[in-house]
This record gives structure tokens, C-alpha cells and sequence, in this order.
């Protein structure tokens, strides 16, 4: 800006901005960069929550199973029971692929240093499956890291975004997930019915 005498309305000169293009940009060319390195043969789901169901509860609620969260290099993180934090090759079913650039201080390390933190603070735990879960490790780690600059994650967010969010590894994963309960559904509407048709 210029008043009527012709000087500067700003004594210093206007800073470089940001332009949004080039922050979408780079936050794409991340995202990109980390979903090549995504390898379900090896088990590997870098910036990843990945999640798998449980037999019988999961048949009958497909949307609660264990989830676990990975490192920078895709290995999966995961509160398995008492005291006890594994590094897990198992086979996923479904992943949820987070923007590291969303992490609080940006980067992979501060995301390998929360993960670390939120497993080394619950190999001191209880598992509880309603309260203190492996859905809660996740949370954990992710308040940590503040992503998306919060720190109100939890167990009911984590698995209704989960459950959103989250892409199945392969058809057999999407069988895996869902087969059971349309198995158990199905049942359960044909005793229906034939019990109503009488």
C-alpha cells in the first residue's frame, strides 16, 4: 500500500508467501512417495493405520477388529495384549494411509518418535478390549504427533474413521472383512423369515 505522499505504508518489504498450489503440491508428491512404498506381500504400510478383524466380534460388528499403526518404513506397531507391543508381520486386511505432512513438527521423524513413545508406554499396560486397547495405542501415538494439530484422538474416532478411510489391502482382504458377517446376516434373516412365514 501507498499513502497520498507516496511511501511505503509498510516499512519492510513483503515477505515470499506460500502459495497453496505449492503446499498441496508437496504434500501430494509425499503421499505419493510413501503409497509406492506400500508392499502387502511384505507387510509394509509406511505411515499407515492398518487394521484386521477379529474372528467372531468382527463377524459380528465388521467395523470393530485390531488395528495397528506403522513407522515411516512400514512396520506395523501394535498393542497385542498385556505388556506387549509387537512388531507385527501378519497379514492386514484394510489401511488408512496418513499425510505425514499433517504431523504437529513435520517429517518422519517426529512420526517414528511418536509411534515409539505411544509402544514404550504401553509395554507398561493392562489390555482391556473396551478401554484400553490397541485402538488406544494409535491414539495415543497420534495425539503424540499431534497430527492434524489435534490431541483428541480415540478409540470411537479412530474406528469410525478407520472404517471410512481405510482401503482394502486385496479382495481376499475385502472378503476377509465382510464375508463373515453377510454370512451371519444372512442366516439370521432366513430364520427370520422362516419362522415369521409359519
Amino acid at each position: 500500500m501507498v499513502d497520498p505522499l507516496g511511501s511505503s505504508l509498510f516499512p519492510f518489504p513483503p515477505l515470499p508467501q506460500l502459495v497453496m498450489a505449492d503446499v498441496e503440491k508437496e504434500s501430494m508428491k509425499n503421499y505419493r512417495i510413501a503409497s509406492e512404498k506400500i508392499n502387502p506381500e511384505a507387510s509394509r504400510y509406511p505411515y499407515c493405520i492398518v487394521w484386521t478383524p477379529i474372528p467372531v466380534l468382527s463377524w459380528l460388528f465388521p467395523f470393530i477388529g485390531h488395528m495397528g499403526i506403522c513407522t515411516s518404513t512400514g512396520v506395523i506397531r501394535d498393542f497385542a495384549g498385556p505388556y506387549f507391543v509387537s512388531f507385527v508381520f501378519l497379514l492386514k486386511s484394510r489401511y488408512w494411509m496418513l499425510d505425514v505432512s499433517k504431523v504437529y513438527t513435520s517429517g518422519s521423524n517426529a512420526w517414528d518418535t511418536a509411534v515409539h513413545d505411544a509402544s514404550e508406554e504401553y509395554k507398561h499396560r493392562m489390555h482391556n478390549l473396551c478401554c484400553d486397547n490397541c485402538h488406544s495405542h494409535v491414539a495415543m501415538a497420534l495425539n503424540l504427533m499431534r497430527y492434524e494439530n489435534s490431541t483428541s484422538w480415540n478409540m470411537i474416532n479412530l474406528c469410525l474413521l478407520a472404517l471410512i478411510h481405510g482401503k482394502h489391502v486385496s479382495c481376499a482382504g475385502f472378503l476377509k472383512t465382510w464375508l463373515p458377517f453377510l454370512m451371519l446376516m444372512g442366516i439370521v434373516l432366513t430364520v427370520a423369515l422362516a419362522l415369521n412365514l409359519r
